[in-house]
C-alpha cells in the first residue's frame, strides 16, 4: 500500500472544532491517533490564519476541505485565501441542497460550477464533488451520479467517492472507485453494519460489512491521494475512539 496517505475528515469531530481551542485540542488528538493529514470541515467561524498556525504546528497536512456550496458562489476569493493559507489544492463539497438533486438541478449546478472551477484551477485548486446515496437514484438508464460525471470534464470536477453512501445507494464502492480512476484525489472511508430493527449504521473501518480488501485495492490502482476516514454518528462512541480504531484496523490491512 502507499505510504502516508490516510487522514482524518474532521467532521467526525465537529462538535470540538467550534473554538479556536478546541481546533487545538482536536489536531493534537488526531496527530496522536497516528492520522498525518485532515480534511477540513464543519469548524465553527475561526480566524483561517490561526487555523493555518495550528495546523503547522500539529505537524498534520491538510488533504482537502469542504464547504457549502453557496460560499464557493459568494465567498470564492476567501476560499481560494484559505486554500493558500493552510498549503491545500484540494477543494469539495459535501453535497448539493434539495434544489439541485434532479437533473435540471444537475444542469444548473454545473453551468455554476465552470466559472468557480475555472477560478480554483488558476490558484492550483482542484474541486471534488462528495455523493450520498441519494445519487444513485436513476434517471432512465444512469444514475445522478453518472451523468454529473459524463457531463463534468475531469478537470473541471473531480469524484470524492464516499465508500458508505454508495453502498447505501446499492452500488460497490470497488467497482465506482474504479470507474472514475484518475479523478480521485480525495476518497471517503466509511464502513457499514446493521443496526437493530434492520438499520444501517456507519461503523469504524473494519467492525463492519463493507469488502476492504477490495476498495483499498481498487484505491490504490486507481490512483486515489489521500483516503480520509469519517464517520457521521459514532452512536454514542466518543469519536476520537472511533477514528483511533479506524486508524487501527487500517494500518493492519496495511494503509499507514
Amino acid at each position: 500500500m502507499n505510504k502516508h496517505v490516510l487522514g482524518a475528515q474532521l467532521y467526525t469531530v465537529r462538535q470540538f472544532t467550534q473554538t479556536i481551542e478546541g481546533v487545538a485540542e482536536t489536531l493534537q488528538k488526531v496527530a496522536a491517533i497516528g492520522y498525518t493529514a485532515i480534511q477540513i470541515s464543519g469548524f465553527g467561524p475561526l480566524d483561517p490564519q490561526e487555523v493555518a498556525r495550528l495546523v503547522q504546528d500539529s505537524g498534520l497536512t491538510v488533504a482537502g476541505t469542504h464547504a457549502g456550496w453557496k460560499r464557493f458562489l459568494d465567498d470564492l476569493d476567501a476560499i481560494i485565501a484559505e486554500h493558500k493559507m493552510w498549503g491545500c489544492t484540494h477543494a469539495a463539497i459535501g453535497g448539493l441542497p434539495g434544489e439541485y438533486h434532479t437533473l435540471d438541478g444537475l444542469k444548473r449546478f454545473l453551468d455554476e460550477l465552470e466559472p468557480v472551477s475555472a477560478a480554483l484551477a488558476e490558484e492550483g485548486i482542484d474541486f471534488s464533488y462528495h455523493n450520498h446515496n441519494h445519487e444513485l437514484m436513476r434517471h432512465g438508464a444512469r444514475t445522478l451520479l453518472e451523468t454529473l460525471y459524463e457531463q463534468a470534464s475531469p478537470q473541471m470536477l473531480k469524484a470524492e467517492i464516499d465508500t458508505y453512501w454508495i453502498q447505501a445507494g446499492g452500488g460497490d464502492p470497488a467497482a465506482w472507485i474504479r470507474k472514475y480512476a484518475g479523478r480521485e484525489p480525495l476518497l471517503h472511508l466509511k464502513d457499514m453494519t446493521m443496526g437493530p430493527g434492520r438499520e444501517q449504521r456507519m461503523a469504524e473501518i473494519g467492525e463492519g460489512n463493507l469488502n476492504w480488501p477490495a476498495i483499498l485495492q481498487a484505491a490504490q490502482e486507481s490512483g486515489v491521494e489521500w483516503y480520509l476516514v469519517e464517520q457521521d454518528d459514532c452512536y454514542g462512541r466518543d469519536p476520537f475512539e472511533s477514528l483511533a480504531i479506524s486508524r487501527r484496523n487500517l494500518r493492519a490491512m496495511g494503509l499507514s
